[in-house]
C-alpha cells in the first residue's frame, strides 16, 4: 500500500505535522479538492489489483463526508472507464432496526450515491442487515467479520468521524478489541441524525457497526472530516491521548492511517489555531490580530495592558522584536479593532470614511440582503437590517430557498385544516382536503407532494413577510427566489446548477447593489448555506465586468451556528437594548421554526436565544479587550470576490 499512501505525502505543502500531532494528516482548501485525491487513491488501488488479477476489498462509509468521493468515483467510472468488477465492498454500519427500503437506511444511501451508478457486482456488496432478528445478531456479526477475513481483509477503509469521536458507530467506551456488533447510539449522535429522521424521536437508538479491531485490521485507513463542526473533535483525535472516550484516537495505533481535512476541520489544530506556539511565523496583519486577541484571553487582560513579558512568555518574542515594543503592538491593535465598530453599516454620510469599515458615499445605498432560508436575515443580522432601513437605504431582502423542508407535517396540517374549515374546497384552487389526507396518510419513506411542499413554502413565506414588515421593509422589496437545487422535497438537495446561478445573477442585475450581505456561515449541517453562498459567488463573478459591480461590496454574516472570531471581523455593528428586542421579535414571527426546529444542529437552544447570546458575547469580547461596552454586536467580514 505504500504507493497509494504516497499520493498524500507527495502533495506540496500538505504534510506539515508538528510535535503536537500524533496522526498523519493532510489539509486541503476544500472538500472538493480533497475528495478528488481520495478517489484517485482508491482508483489507483483498484487498477493495481486488476493488473494483478486480484479482488480489491473496500470498506465504505456513509454520511455527508464521503459523498463527493463517491461522485468522483462515478465520474472516473463513466468518463475514464474505471471498472469496479473486481471490487468487494463492506460497509461500516447500519441503523437497527432498519429496512433496506427506508430512505434513511445506509443500504438506500449507498445505492443512491454509488452502487446504482457503477458496475460493481451485486453479490460483492456487503452492508450490515438491519432486519436480522435480535437473537441472531451475535452470530450474524461474527459472520460479517469472518467474511471480511475470507475476502482477504480490507485493503482500503474509508472513514468519517462523529462529534463524539466515533468511527463507524463505535461510540465512546468502545474497546480496542471490539468486533462487529450491535451498539447503543450516543445521544449526541442521535441529535446529529435527527434532521434526517424529522426529529430525534424517530432516530433508531441502536446500530450494527464494524468494531474498532475490525477497522484497525484494514491495510489502509483514510478518515475524512469537513467543516467547522468537526474541528474540536479532530483536534482531540489528532493531538490527544489514545482513549476509549474518543474511539477515533485508536487510529494512532495504525501504521497506515491518514486524516484528510479541509481548512475548517483543521482550524483548531495548534499549528493553525496558535502557530506561534509551534515555531516562527510570518506575521501578517491578520495573524498579529489573531495572536494579540488570543494573548488577551490567555492572560485575562485588555489589549492596552499587555506587557513585553506577556509576549515573551507566550511564544511571541519574534513578533515583539519585529515591532519594537508591546506599547506599539497594543496601540496599533487597539486602533484596528476600534475602527471596525460603526453604528452606520451602510456608511455614515458627510464623514471622513478613511478609518471606517464602510464608504460614506453614496449616502443612500441600494442593498441586497441574501438569506439562504426564510429566517437567516433576522437571525443573523436583524439589528443591522433595522438600522439600514432607518438610515434611509434602499434595502432588498432576497430569500434564496423556500425553506419548505423545515416545516413539520404537524405545522402544515394545522394550516391546511384551518384553510379547509374557513374556505372549503368549492371555491378554492387548492384542494386542502387532499393535502390533509396526504399528510395524515404519509409513510416514513414518502416525499411530500407538490401541493404539500407549496403549502409549507407559503407558511415560511408569510412568516417572512410578517418579520420584514415588523422591521419596516416594504413588501415590494421582499423577494423569493425558490432556487431549484433546494426543491427536492428531501433533506438531500441537488447540486448547484446553472439555473440557480442565473436566478441569483438576475436579481443582482435588477437591483444593481452597492452592498450585498450574504451568509458566510458554512456550519449549516445540511450545506444549504454553502450552496447559496456559492451561487452568489458564481453570479457576482459572471457580473463583475458590469460597471455597477465596481461599486459593490460584499459583506458576509454568520448566523445561528457560530460567529466570526474577533480578528476576522471587519465591521462590528453595536445594538442597543431596544434593537436587541426588535431583532428578537422579528425572529419570533417565524413561528414554524420556534418550538420544533427540525434542523437544530448541535445546539438545543432556540434560534432567537442562540442569536442573542452570540451577539451579547461578541459585545463582551470587545469590552474585555478594553473597547467600548455595548449591549450586543452583530459582526461582518468583507469578502473580495
Amino acid at each position: 500500500m505504500e504507493n497509494t499512501a504516497s499520493l498524500f505525502y507527495d502533495i506540496p505543502g500538505k504534510f506539515e505535522e508538528t510535535r503536537f500531532e500524533k496522526n498523519h494528516n493532510v489539509i486541503f482548501k476544500n472538500s472538493v479538492e480533497a475528495s478528488k485525491v481520495v478517489a484517485e487513491e482508491i482508483a489507483q488501488l483498484i487498477r493495481l489489483k486488476q493488473a494483478n488479477n486480484e479482488f480489491c476489498v473496500l470498506g465504505l462509509a456513509t454520511g455527508s463526508s464521503p459523498i463527493k468521493v463517491y461522485e468522483e468515483l462515478i465520474k472516473l467510472h463513466k468518463e475514464d472507464g474505471l471498472s469496479f468488477s473486481n471490487v468487494i465492498s463492506f460497509n461500516l454500519d447500519e441503523y437497527y432496526p432498519m429496512t433496506k427500503e427506508n430512505r434513511q437506511s445506509y443500504h438506500y444511501f449507498m445505492h443512491q450515491h454509488l452502487f446504482n451508478h457503477i458496475d460493481i457486482k451485486p453479490e460483492n456488496i456487503n452492508i450490515p442487515d438491519g432486519t436480522v432478528a435480535l437473537d441472531q445478531l451475535n452470530q450474524y456479526c461474527t459472520n460479517y467479520d469472518l467474511k471480511i477475513k475470507q475476502s482477504g481483509g480490507i485493503d482500503f477503509q474509508l472513514l468519517g468521524i462523529g462529534r463524539t469521536g466515533h468511527v463507524g458507530f463505535n461510540e465512546p467506551g468502545s474497546h480496542i478489541n471490539s468486533g462487529t456488533r450491535i451498539i447503543t447510539l450516543d445521544h449526541i449522535t442521535r441529535v446529529d441524525a435527527s434532521s434526517d429522521f424529522n426529529g430525534i424521536d424517530n432516530v433508531p437508538k441502536r446500530a450494527i457497526t464494524m468494531g474498532v479491531s475490525t477497522i484497525l485490521k484494514s491495510k489502509r485507513n483514510v478518515l475524512m472530516a469537513w467543516g467547522q463542526n468537526k474541528a474540536d473533535i479532530i483536534k482531540r483525535t489528532i493531538q490527544g491521548d489514545i482513549s476509549s472516550d474518543v474511539p477515533a484516537t485508536f487510529l494512532q495505533h495504525h501504521s497506515n492511517a491518514t486524516f484528510v481535512l479541509d481548512q475548517s476541520a483543521a482550524s483548531e489544530l495548534t499549528r493553525f489555531k496558535t502557530p506561534w506556539l509551534v515555531g516562527q511565523c510570518i506575521w501578517t496583519q491578520e495573524l498579529k490580530s489573531k495572536a494579540i486577541v488570543w494573548l488577551c484571553n490567555e492572560t485575562n487582560q485588555a489589549i492596552l495592558k499587555l506587557t513585553d513579558r506577556d509576549y515573551n512568555n507566550n511564544g511571541m518574542s519574534d513578533l515583539l522584536a519585529q515591532e519594537g515594543s508591546s506599547y506599539d503592538l497594543n496601540i496599533n491593535m487597539f486602533n484596528v479593532l476600534q475602527h471596525t465598530i460603526t453604528g452606520w453599516p451602510g456608511g455614515k454620510p458627510n464623514t471622513d470614511d478613511s478609518k471606517r469599515p464602510e464608504r460614506a458615499n453614496p449616502a443612500h445605498k441600494r442593498i441586497i440582503l441574501f438569506s439562504p432560508h426564510p429566517d437567516d436575515d433576522v437571525i443573523s443580522m436583524g439589528g443591522t437590517f433595522s438600522k439600514l432601513i432607518k438610515q434611509g437605504h434602499d434595502v432588498h431582502v432576497v430569500y434564496q430557498t423556500s425553506g419548505n423542508i423545515a416545516v413539520t407535517d404537524d405545522e402544515a396540517l394545522k394550516f391546511a385544516e384551518v384553510c379547509n374549515d374557513f374556505i372549503g374546497n368549492e371555491n378554492n384552487d387548492i384542494d386542502f382536503a387532499a393535502i390533509i389526507h396526504s399528510l395524515n396518510t404519509k409513510t416514513e419513506n414518502e416525499v411530500d407532494s407538490l401541493a404539500v411542499r407549496k403549502l409549507k413554502g407559503l407558511i415560511r413565506r408569510r412568516e417572512s413577510y410578517a418579520a420584514t414588515r415588523y422591521i419596516g421593509l416594504k413588501d415590494e422589496n421582499t423577494h423569493f427566489l425558490d432556487l431549484p437545487f433546494y426543491e427536492t422535497g428531501q433533506i438531500r438537495k441537488n447540486p448547484l446548477g446553472a439555473a440557480d446561478i442565473a436566478i441569483v445573477a438576475a436579481i443582482i442585475a435588477k437591483i444593481k447593489p452597492h452592498q450585498v450581505f450574504a451568509a458566510g456561515d458554512l456550519a449549516d449541517p445540511h450545506g444549504t448555506h454553502e450552496v447559496c453562498l456559492n451561487a452568489i459567488f458564481a453570479a457576482m463573478k459572471q457580473l463583475k465586468f458590469e460597471s455597477y459591480m465596481d461599486d459593490c461590496w460584499l459583506w458576509l454574516y454568520r448566523g445561528a451556528w457560530h460567529e466570526w472570531d474577533i480578528h476576522e471581523i471587519d465591521m462590528a455593528v453595536p445594538l442597543s437594548p431596544d434593537e436587541v428586542m426588535i431583532k428578537r421579535h422579528a425572529i419570533l414571527y417565524h413561528q414554524s421554526q420556534k418550538d420544533r426546529v427540525m434542523f437544530q444542529g448541535n445546539d438545543s437552544r432556540e434560534f432567537w436565544v442562540r442569536a442573542e447570546d452570540r451577539n451579547k458575547n461578541t459585545a463582551k469580547l470587545y469590552d474585555d479587550l478594553g473597547l467600548a461596552q455595548y449591549e450586543a454586536i452583530e459582526a461582518f467580514k468583507r469578502f473580495d470576490y
